[in-house]
């Protein structure tokens, strides 16, 4: 790209759980400039994970800044932006739109002990129906009802409930305006109506008027403020367009834009979403907004995904003095080489995190079976990675009977998408090909391509993802001998073997000690 070059950029930005990234997108899908800010992430409490809302809005400025704060050239050529956050969060602000508590995170499960309550007073079957969610922990709706009880003096001062982009929004534009994709995700959404649920804000005790205004992908939703432009090194009037949530926003990016097509983000939560053109709701899945308008994501969720591996390299991988994660990541990666597929009778469950699809069991919890004396790190870390992969095949098969339709593979992404050998496990064991989506940014390069068609610069969403989507060349294809011996597994032991264990994992959780101190 040459100094003189006056094509339109558009800035997509990924406001993740643990960063904000800023990518400036030309309408190739070629990065012109980045940056990135960490978040903090704080768990004062067991179940309890919190971020403090400012610091999304800081996080924002010094990424955006460290993409196009050195070159104003490249910001006046932008031609809008657009937000894919991070699902489910949300904050109670004032009058003034200033936080009246940390934010709680989609991952936070303090009102687990609500959900039997809300599924009696209100319906589980009916939630899934009016919002495409299954009654689950991670939705925001749980966590409102946890505040009128456990905080009503926040409660009682709450102007409006924003989830991040909404809270992004109104620091960029004045308005308090979300996208139905970000609206969605926290279980308080009719998807079909595309409007929030007035019977179940009524329930918790909220009105509408305390929600976000909410519009389709891709729509204006606003323009930079001159305070905000001033804070951003951005211009001042910039179109700021309707996002969806960083998971759709990745399928987006990853260019799954028809039927027969999923994504995989191999992240801190493994998310798989299969491109549906009507709403459908089953407990297979939960359904998501789609990033191209009148369309559907129908996800799962692995909620122990990546963090499990993360657990395992921070509690049980025995790292080496001075020894990174990433290094004893990329140990126990070339270490695979020498473990058998199947981890010598070795299986995991990943429900490190409780589980949503299929079982929608807040209170389940990982499993490893089959250990021997024989076994090392090196075999568990490979039944982590395998069971994983075979959580992903339950989930997979789940959406594809209730579509009726076979899924022809997946597009990847996300941090372990890096790793040849968890592609290859993950094909293997699915039976599906697998290709990488071209950029780890695919989240930030959904925004972009929403951003692009918003400001007008394509025909549609599709056209925009047809020019600036793209994928790796590289396929990883199942090998016949591996997937035969992981089917064979996955039948006969790792399908049964959850709901054999279920009542008994249900008892267990239940169990405190009441002895006091030992």
């Amino acid at each position: 790209m040459t100094t003189t070059d006056r094509s339109p950029l558009v800035l997509g930005i990924d406001a993740s759980t643990t960063a904000c990234k800023a990518v400036v997108w030309d309408l190739r899908g070629e990065p012109a400039a980045e940056g990135r800010a960490a978040l903090p992430l704080r768990r004062p409490r067991p179940l309890w994970h919190e971020q403090p809302a400012e610091a999304w809005w800081e996080a924002l400025v010094a990424a955006v800044r460290a993409a196009v704060g050195d070159d104003p050239a490249i910001a006046a050529r932008i031609a809008a932006l657009c937000i894919a956050p991070q699902r489910e969060t949300f904050v109670p602000v004032d009058d003034a739109g200033a936080p009246l508590r940390p934010a709680i995170v989609w991952m936070d499960e303090r009102c687990r002990a609500l959900l039997p309550r809300i599924e009696r007073e209100y319906g589980g079957a009916r939630i899934h129906r009016e919002t495409g969610k299954p009654l689950s922990g991670n939705l925001s709706l749980g966590k409102i009802l946890w505040l009128r009880e456990q905080e009503p003096e926040v409660f009682a001062r709450t102007a409006r409930y924003l989830d991040v982009a909404a809270f992004l929004n109104h620091r960029l534009t004045g308005a308090y305006r979300t996208g139905w994709g970000c609206a969605g995700p926290t279980g308080l959404f009719d998807l079909e109506h595309g409007s929030w649920d007035v019977p179940l804000l009524s329930y918790l005790g909220v009105r509408v008027g305390q929600m976000p205004e909410a519009f389709p992908p891709g729509a204006l939703v606003g323009r930079i403020t001159a305070d905000a432009a001033d804070a951003c090194a951005l211009p001042v009037g910039l179109p700021v367009v309707a996002g969806i949530g960083d998971g759709q926003a990745g399928g987006l990016g990853a260019g799954v834009v028809r039927r027969g097509q999923a994504y995989l983000n191999l992240g801190t939560a493994v998310i798989s979403g299969v491109f549906s053109g009507h709403m459908l709701t089953d407990t297979a899945f939960r359904t998501m907004v789609g990033g191209v308008p009148g369309t559907y994501s129908l996800e799962t969720v692995i909620l122990g995904g990546t963090y499990t591996v993360t657990w395992f390299l921070e509690t049980l991988a025995a790292r080496e003095a001075g020894e990174t994660i990433e290094h004893a990541l990329a140990r126990f990666d070339a270490g695979l080489d020498g473990t058998p597929p199947g981890a010598a009778g070795l299986l995991a469950v990943p429900y490190w995190n409780s589980a949503m699809s299929p079982y929608w069991d807040a209170d389940a919890s990982g499993i490893v079976a089959g250990w021997r004396g024989t076994h090392t790190l090196h075999h568990l870390y490979r039944a982590i990675l395998e069971g994983i992969a075979f959580e992903q095949r339950l989930n997979t098969e789940g959406v594809e009977a209730a579509l009726g339709q076979a899924i022809e593979g997946y597009v990847a992404m996300g941090g372990g998408a890096r790793s040849d050998r968890w592609c290859q496990i993950v094909t293997d064991v699915t039976g599906k090909p697998l290709r990488r989506a071209a950029t780890m940014e695919a989240a930030a390069l959904g925004a972009g391509i929403l951003a692009a068609a918003g400001a007008g610069l394509f025909g549609e969403v599709r056209d925009a993802a047809a020019a600036m989507a793209r994928v790796d060349p590289q396929i990883f294809e199942p090998d016949s001998r591996r997937h035969a011996f992981y089917s064979r597994q996955y039948r006969e032991v790792y399908r049964q073997l959850f709901p054999a264990l279920q009542s008994h994992l249900q008892c267990l959780a239940s169990l405190t000690f009441d002895g006091g101190e030992l």
